[in-house]
């Protein structure tokens, strides 16, 4: 009898033990859950019965024509139509660029005279950039069609010819330069137009400077999305790490990158979102 009775009480003890352990882990779950439940406010209330409930008719929403302008949205700023480079500016010294402008429409890097940018600073877009890698073909590596489109003037895209050429990911065609290398290679064959479609969506800065939300970009190139609400982490330089210095609206910014570069730009428009 005695042997039963502790028997019993063990098998008793275990019992509770497992129960709080069971009810322990059941908790732990439902926290976690807890935690990441994202509600909206203006779903809540008294289930809506009838349609017209849950329609509303403003603010109305802005009519876009597309291709309207160049090819370009009705209501996109058109920052190069192939005529000339009005709207552009060298980034060394803010004197007229000295890129050469084309018969065909477009514009080439016109070797070691810098940088250009855009005369107009902006913040949250969708960019429209078409780009060409020269022919015939000259170096390997980062040395073959060089270039960038910086957003801010600071948050580099890379314009490279990659065909047959390889490099580092992180900083190849298509990548957020040295932070984040593309889903795919869409280039089309050397010398013909590349297309860029941009979203790029700026940082935020508190009033100390730091910074308390990361800019976005979203690219697709010739259609296919190699950039998909990338984080951006900070600039992008060649050497060293991402930084974060505060800033507000910035210019487009086109990257001379040496008597390697030569490559042709075409196309150009903007929508500020």
């Amino acid at each position: 009898m005695k042997r039963f009775y502790f028997t019993g009480i063990l098998t008793s003890l275990l019992i509770i033990s497992c129960q709080e352990k069971v009810e322990e882990v059941a908790k732990e779950p439902e926290a976690m859950v807890e935690d990441q439940v994202i509600t909206y406010e203006e779903y809540s209330g008294t289930e809506p019965t009838k349609p017209e409930e849950t329609e509303y008719y403003e603010p109305k929403v802005k009519e876009v024509k597309p291709y309207s302008q160049n090819g370009a949205p009705s209501d996109a700023i058109v920052l190069f139509d192939g005529s000339n480079l009005d709207n552009w500016i060298s980034s060394r010294d803010s004197t007229a660029a000295k890129w050469h402008v084309n018969k065909d429409g477009s514009m080439t890097v016109n070797d070691k005279t810098g940088d250009i940018q855009t005369k107009q600073n902006f913040g949250d877009i969708q960019l429209h950039i078409e780009w060409r890698s020269p022919l015939p073909v000259q170096m390997e590596g980062q040395h073959r069609g060089n270039s960038g489109v910086f957003l801010n003037g600071i948050y580099e895209i890379q314009v490279l010819d990659q065909n047959d050429n390889p490099t580092y990911v992180n900083g190849q065609v298509g990548s957020l330069y040295k932070q984040g290398p593309p889903l795919a290679m869409a280039s089309v064959p050397t010398g013909e137009w590349n297309v860029y479609d941009i979203i790029y969506h700026a940082p935020e800065f508190n009033a100390d400077g730091g910074k308390i939300k990361s800019g976005t970009v979203t690219v697709l190139q010739n259609g296919v999305v190699i950039q998909d609400h990338t984080e951006i982490k900070g600039t992008t330089p060649y050497i060293g790490w991402p930084k974060n210095p505060p800033h507000g609206k910035g210019p487009i910014l086109l990257q001379d990158h040496g008597d390697d570069s030569r490559v042709s730009y075409r196309n150009i428009w903007v929508r500020e979102l």
